[in-house]
């Protein structure tokens, strides 16, 4: 009632961006209640080569002092991509979601920032991720004891770096959770959607589709960055992918799991009844978020070896 008019009426110049992106960061504030315990070192650097790295580690007191990397990140850590169609918000307006993370599993969360369609179109956000994952195995931690997280846009992107780090013969993640990811980029299988179930209570189809392409525009649809198949798939790590049940996105989740499970990878697919785009954020108002981010951190637990990991619950 509050957020999809907004939303829908805003239009795509850099002014209606802004726009979007303030209603969204309100909406988040009122909505998506971090951990209380939670401690956030916000990260800004330029790593050799000259890529820019922004992000912030999100993780409980005892951790790190300000601005360091948690002392607990040689056990592991959780690398989060935010979503919201390449275009809007931030690791700021996810906190509700990465703090809880952190509370629930007891790892330090590397919440990553990129660079925003409409101003910085494929591959910006693509090459920001890439060289915030490098960055972290620089920092000390292990391939092999990092899940990589990430919802919508996010999801995307943290397929296309697990994709490509399998492609170049990199060590890959530990384990994948994706939040209502988008993965048809045309945004086919949400417009068929939305005519077989109805309008989606935050966005339409065809918003989406605009929001979208602002990322996307003038790029090849068939690179293997942007277009997953069985073969960009192939021998990735398990996934963990959840969707709402009413949501425009939910066939791009089952398309992801039909994906994996083409290519002999292993994918668990949870579809929650009722439930909204990314409703994992929504941690102030609704009950099913702190449910599914237990079932996410119970996943990570599996992901990683049981003698370095300690699952806590979250207030």
């Amino acid at each position: 009632m509050g957020v999809r008019p907004l939303v829908e009426v805003l239009p795509d110049t850099p002014a209606g961006i802004r726009a979007a992106r303030r209603v969204v960061a309100g909406f988040l504030a009122v909505a998506s209640r971090p951990d209380p315990r939670a401690v956030v070192s916000c990260v800004d650097v330029v790593v050799p080569g000259g890529s820019r790295v922004r992000g912030e580690w999100v993780h409980v007191p005892e951790t790190a002092e300000p601005g360091e990397a948690p002392r607990s990140v040689g056990v592991g850590a959780v690398f989060y991509v935010h979503g919201s169609g390449f275009a809007v918000a931030s690791a700021r307006t996810h906190r509700g979601i990465t703090s809880r993370l952190a509370g629930l599993t007891g790892l330090p969360v590397f919440a990553c920032d990129y660079r925003l369609a409409p101003s910085h179109r494929f591959p910006a956000a693509a090459d920001d991720v890439g060289a915030a994952f490098e960055w972290l195995l620089g920092q000390g931690v292990d391939p092999g004891r990092v899940v990589l997280a990430g919802d919508s846009a996010g999801g995307h992107l943290v397929v296309g770096l697990a994709a490509e780090l399998r492609r170049t013969g990199r060590p890959g993640p530990a384990g994948m959770v994706l939040f209502s990811p988008l993965i048809d980029l045309s945004l086919a299988l949400a417009r068929a959607r939305e005519r077989r179930s109805g309008p989606d209570p935050m966005v339409s189809a065809a918003r989406a589709t605009s929001l979208v392409s602002l990322y996307t525009r003038d790029a090849d649809p068939d690179s293997p960055r942007l277009r997953f198949t069985p073969d960009t798939v192939a021998g990735l790590a398990p996934m963990l992918i959840h969707a709402g049940g009413i949501e425009v996105l939910a066939d791009d989740a089952a398309h992801l799991a039909s994906l994996v499970r083409a290519a002999g990878g292993e994918a668990q697919l949870r579809v929650w009844p009722g439930q909204v785009h990314v409703f994992q954020a929504l941690t102030g108002v609704v009950p099913e978020a702190t449910h599914a981010l237990r079932e996410a951190a119970a996943f990570i637990h599996d992901c990683l070896p049981e003698d370095r990991f300690r699952l806590e619950e979250c207030s």
